[in-house]
């Protein structure tokens, strides 16, 4: 066994790039973090060959001073950070002071800067300087050169002293993908800063400065694409200390991968296993099959109450206080998906048929504010309700026992009462001040599995089942959240081996998981037994549900594992329920049913996360027929 060895500078260095700089991306991602910290309004990133080639960003932000340029490339050396305390509180997107060195042990690095007009006066040097590290034994030369206000980081030669390193390099056209991801993860970070991205001379990406919600907006629809901001809707929640905003998906916009879920934490991307998890379960009621939701969010919050601190590439982080975070993202989102009405997702559809055939009024202007907010009033829908139409009191599914529609055979000849019905709501379309719901009257029974349904602007589609079925499982969950939950005590307690981490925690938890409906007493020191469990819940594998418990409590600080257990037999309960295909809706009936949908939440998805109902606007319509054309 040879001797203990102190590493040379280099070969530090290089150990240390290993970590921070793993392909072309990473040095990209470094190089515009230091950017934005100086101060950078506007970055112009040149790459060739994937990145493996050449590497240039440029800058306006405040530059670096002569005397600063040569320390700048050594370890462990910068400006963002001084003590303990700047550590716990940081605010910048770097801190190590690693990057640069790091960087040049493995390239050929050119650092070209000129210091703002107010250090440079300080100083007494109002030009700019460049210095050049080749990457063998660190040397560092510095002579002046010509520069606007900003700093130039040229980085040529990717790991040409590290050839197993470039071994593992993906083709060009990979690295440069890559690349493009980590300019739009950025450019959604900072709205206020111009983007260009040049590879192999030819313009990819120019991103200009976005100061309005409009200008965001767009930029958000230019890097996640404009599918994704018509089926978003914009959320903004505060409180304990936490503000959460951003655009989040419709249930009907989901993913195969989760590809497209950008999450910020004081202006920091982060992929944290808690905050994908608190998604997750927001999403749980409206989105299966292994679809993944898309959001591009924001977490603000005190920088003493998050360690960046983490991981050399920071893109983890720790709460101090978690079960908060996940309490409030969770909650925050959940809220926000179940309040959406479909008043919500046709109010674009409106405006733009209004400015379309030139309607003086527009039905929906004063029912949507464009956004979800923190008090979440009741939907427009809510207004709508079975008990405000004279024809429709004999409907009402207010009762959680009435859950479904009577059946009348088809005789072929619609009765006085239906001709009256849809004479009254065709003449309020077609009055201009007439106030109509959200999902209009309806006009048709196609197959016995549709409901044709017409407003103002166009023709709604509705899966009857489907909505019927959402409609049932949501008064069900009602029902039961209202009682207290009951229990059932075992007849012959179970005995369960766990770990000792298992253990402590069904310990320390047990009251909380009293709340949830599961008794559980430590017996030995890798031992507990279950004495009671949620009455709805008897006949399920409730070892493996004791066990998920206690995982998801170790891991996140709470578990909602008994939760979705109920709402899966409620499900299923409120699908055996509904109506069913080939049954006759009378007209009354149908509109009773739309107006249920208008007041009830998620009632855009069933059970089972199929779309409940679809919109086609006259514009579309007459787009599909060539009308005008």
């Amino acid at each position: 066994m040879s001797r203990i060895n102190l590493l040379s500078q280099r070969l530090a260095n290089q150990i240390a790039a290993g970590e921070v700089v793993e392909r072309p991306a990473s040095v990209v991602k470094e190089l515009m973090e230091n950017s934005l910290d100086a101060g950078a309004s506007r970055l112009e990133i040149e790459v060739e060959q994937g990145g493996t080639k050449q590497i240039k960003i440029k800058d306006d932000g405040l530059g670096i001073h002569k005397q600063d340029l040569e320390l700048a490339l050594s370890r462990h050396a910068t400006s963002k950070i001084t003590d303990l305390e700047d550590l716990e509180n940081i605010a910048s997107l770097g801190f190590r002071g690693e990057a640069l060195a790091s960087i040049s042990s493995v390239s050929r690095l050119t650092m070209t800067s000129r210091a703002d007009a107010d250090v440079a006066a300080a100083s007494g040097d109002n030009s700019g300087w460049k210095v050049v590290a080749e990457g063998q034994e660190m040397d560092v030369m510095l002579s002046p050169a010509a520069h606007s206000r900003g700093t130039t980081v040229q980085v040529r030669d990717l790991f040409f002293n590290t050839p197993a390193r470039k071994k593992f390099l993906k083709t060009e056209k990979t690295e440069f993908s890559r690349i493009d991801e980590i300019l739009k993860r950025i450019a959604l970070s900072r709205f206020d800063v111009q983007f260009s991205l040049t590879h192999n001379q030819r313009v990819i990406r120019k991103l200009l400065p976005a100061k309005s919600d409009q200008e965001k907006q767009r930029r958000v629809a230019l890097v996640c694409g404009p599918a994704f901001v018509e089926s978003s809707v914009f959320v903004e929640m505060e409180g304990q200390g936490l503000r959460l905003w951003g655009w989040v998906s419709l249930p009907t916009f989901s993913r195969s991968q989760a590809d497209l879920q950008y999450f910020y934490v004081n202006g920091r991307i982060i992929r944290d296993k808690l905050v994908t998890h608190a998604v997750k379960q927001a999403y749980r009621d409206v989105l299966f099959h292994g679809r993944h939701p898309a959001y591009v969010l924001y977490l603000e919050l005190a920088p003493s109450a998050v360690d960046v601190n983490v991981h050399p590439t920071k893109h983890e982080v720790r709460f101090r206080d978690s079960r908060l975070v996940h309490d409030f993202l969770f909650s925050s989102l959940h809220k926000a998906l179940a309040e959406l009405r479909p008043s919500d997702r046709l109010a674009d559809n409106a405006q733009n048929y209004g400015q379309n055939y030139g309607q003086g009024s527009d039905p929906f202007a004063a029912m949507h504010s464009g956004s979800v907010g923190g008090d979440f009033a009741a939907g427009p829908g809510s207004n709508y309700t079975a008990g405000n139409f004279s024809d429709q009191s004999n409907l009402s599914l207010g009762e959680p026992a009435s859950t479904s529609y009577s059946y009348r055979p088809n005789t072929g000849q619609p009765d006085a009462g239906t001709i009256q019905s849809q004479l009254e709501n065709f003449a309020k379309l077609t009055a201009d001040d007439a106030e109509v719901p959200p999902l209009g009257y309806a006009i048709a029974q196609l197959h016995g599995i549709y409901i044709l349904a017409q407003n103002k602007e166009g023709l709604i589609t509705v899966d009857m089942h489907a909505a019927h079925e959402r409609i049932t499982y949501e008064r069900m969950k009602t029902a039961c959240q209202n009682e207290e939950l009951k229990m059932q005590p075992l007849l012959v307690p179970l005995s369960i081996a766990v770990s000792q981490g298992e253990a402590d925690c069904a310990e320390t938890e047990q009251q909380a998981l009293l709340t949830i409906g599961i008794e559980l007493e430590r017996v030995a020191a890798e031992s507990i037994v279950v004495r009671q469990v949620p009455s709805i819940l008897r006949n399920a594998n409730i070892e493996q549900l004791v066990r998920d418990v206690l995982s998801d409590v170790l891991e996140y600080g709470s578990s909602d594992r008994i939760q979705a257990h109920q709402d899966e037999l409620l499900s299923t309960m409120a699908c055996h329920g509904s109506v069913r295909a080939n049954r006759h809706l009378t007209t009354p009936e149908m509109n009773a049913l739309l107006r249920d949908m208008e007041a009830t939440e998620r009632s855009g998805q069933c059970n089972h996360g199929r779309p409940t109902w679809v919109y086609q606007s006259l514009n579309e319509l007459d787009k599909l027929f060539l009308r005008g054309q």
